[in-house]
């Protein structure tokens, strides 16, 4: 490549990237998810499209998937609450493992009997659908107001059902007898416990790490913070372990650890996983070829409809039934199985693989996303709403707590926004009680800044600047957030200090 290529190749980029931008705000107001639109720009711009390019490099679309991923996940590891996914860990565990095998039977018998596809090619297919994919499932569901409970187990079903998929997608696609069932069960419990026990230890080294090391640059921070996600995932793939797994807990871990700069971090994230969706989409979208797709419709609406209305219903209803989850919750849960790139990616194993009839089972999957997306997606919020889910949902809004450590003065800088929705609205300074070695020192409203007295009250949108003592800038956060909560009588009428950490 010389310079001149390299001009026009960048050229190219920000014109998807900006169009691309551009675009999401069109998906998120008709509640799309927006990989269809950036599978529709990759389109256009294939052989099939305006374009014109030839693009057939299953190999590279697979690795360049695989990044991604890795960035998704990390990205919505990071955006993921502990308080609100601890409750619902043994019924996403349980989905994830169990309501896999469920949804893998049951597709699998359904493309071969109704479709006339062999066990192999089926089995691929059921495999790679019965994914839920982590960056539709993270774009649609925190644009809507659902009980935390369903919202936590959903996320983490999306970032915990990777890796046996994956597993048993490479296992089906290998060449030679597929193994017995009782030994890909020991294969995945053994990938899963490896890439859980990396994750866990390097998400807790690296927090520790980055609360005790003052780097000489903020932006150091969200560098460092991605980078130990991303290692957790290559040590547990280097492990013969599940990356995938791996980095999701290592973001998850450090996305819970407080760390300074925290709203830098997450902006930073959020940012290349937008990225990562735009080039992962766009390059799925050029390795299609839509005049081929034609036969393979029918088959995948078939497909689709046996995943979509049997398969994943069977799997919600026989692996909830232990944790007497109401209907309402398992119906909401059966219909926001959402698929997204991540099946196509896993679509492109049997290619590299070189399985018998790859290419249509590519062309499947790629039908089946498209189709069961468009559906599915818009319809979320009104079954929401049908189903009485979306009431009572919509907490205050959670401050935004930004910390920078002090480290010569052995104390902390809080930056607290008071979003709309804050019952923080209307406390006075006195009233925060804010435990002794905390102060608020400068209110910034309207973009004045003043020192605050003791019967000012506080505003929405007011920022705060806040200095905590190292021993109580812990306490003081509790205190911040729970008065965000509850008002000012937060710890008296339920909305204890304690609670709200845990939350």
């Amino acid at each position: 490549m010389t310079v001149h290529h390299l001009n026009q190749l960048l050229l190219v980029c920000s014109l998807v990237l900006l169009v691309a931008v551009a675009a999401v705000r069109i998906s998120s107001r008709s509640g799309l998810p927006s990989l269809l639109v950036y599978l529709g720009i990759g389109i256009a711009m294939g052989q099939d499209g305006i374009g014109g390019i030839q693009f057939d490099n299953a190999g590279l679309t697979q690795v360049i998937g695989y990044a991604a991923l890795v960035v998704i996940l990390a990205e919505g590891g990071l955006g993921t609450k502990w308080g609100e996914i601890r409750p619902a860990l043994p019924a996403a565990s349980t989905l994830a493992l169990a309501g896999v095998a469920v949804s893998v039977g049951v597709t699998a018998a359904g493309a071969h009997y109704l479709t006339g596809l062999e066990w192999r090619q089926a089995l691929i297919i059921g495999a790679v659908v019965s994914s839920t994919d982590a960056a539709a499932v993270f774009s649609v569901l925190r644009r809507i107001p659902l009980p935390a409970r369903v919202t936590g187990t959903l996320e983490a079903e999306s970032g915990f059902n990777d890796a046996p998929v994956v597993i048993l997608v490479v296992a089906f696609s290998t060449a030679g007898p597929v193994d017995h069932w009782y030994v890909l069960l020991g294969e995945i419990a053994l990938e899963l416990a490896i890439g859980a026990a990396i994750g866990l230890a390097v998400g807790w080294l690296g927090a520790w790490g980055l609360r005790h090391v003052a780097l000489p640059a903020s932006g150091l921070y969200p560098i460092a913070v991605m980078a130990i996600a991303v290692m957790a995932y290559a040590a547990g793939a280097l492990a013969h372990g599940s990356g995938f797994l791996g980095v999701y807990l290592a973001a998850m871990v450090l996305g819970n650890a407080k760390l300074p700069h925290w709203p830098a971090t997450r902006g930073f994230a959020d940012g290349l996983g937008w990225i990562a969706q735009i080039g992962m989409f766009v390059l799925l979208g050029l390795l299609v070829t839509p005049h081929e797709l034609g036969d393979d419709i029918v088959p995948a609406l078939v497909i689709g409809l046996v995943l979509t209305m049997v398969a994943r219903p069977l799997s919600v209803v026989l692996c909830l039934l232990p944790f007497r989850v109401p209907w309402q919750e398992q119906t909401l849960m059966s219909w926001a199985g959402l698929r997204g790139a991540v099946p196509i990616i896993l679509a492109t194993i049997p290619m590299v693989e070189g399985v018998e009839a790859s290419r249509r089972i590519f062309n499947i999957v790629f039908v089946l996303v498209v189709v069961y997306t468009l559906v599915q997606g818009p319809t979320l919020p009104w079954l929401a709403r049908k189903l009485h889910l979306g009431r009572g949902a919509e907490a205050a809004a959670d401050l935004g707590i930004e910390s920078a450590p002090l480290e010569r003065l052995r104390g902390h800088l809080l930056s607290v926004v008071i979003p709309e929705g804050s019952r923080m609205h209307g406390v006075e300074i006195n009233e925060l009680r804010l435990p002794p070695g905390a102060a608020v020192t400068l209110v910034v409203r309207a973009g004045e800044s003043f020192v605050p007295l003791p019967t000012t009250v506080l505003q929405r949108g007011d920022e705060l600047l806040v200095v905590a003592t190292d021993p109580v800038r812990d306490a003081a956060e509790r205190r911040l957030l729970a008065v965000g909560r509850g008002g000012k009588l937060a710890g008296w009428l339920g909305t204890n200090d304690t609670e709200d950490n845990h939350r």
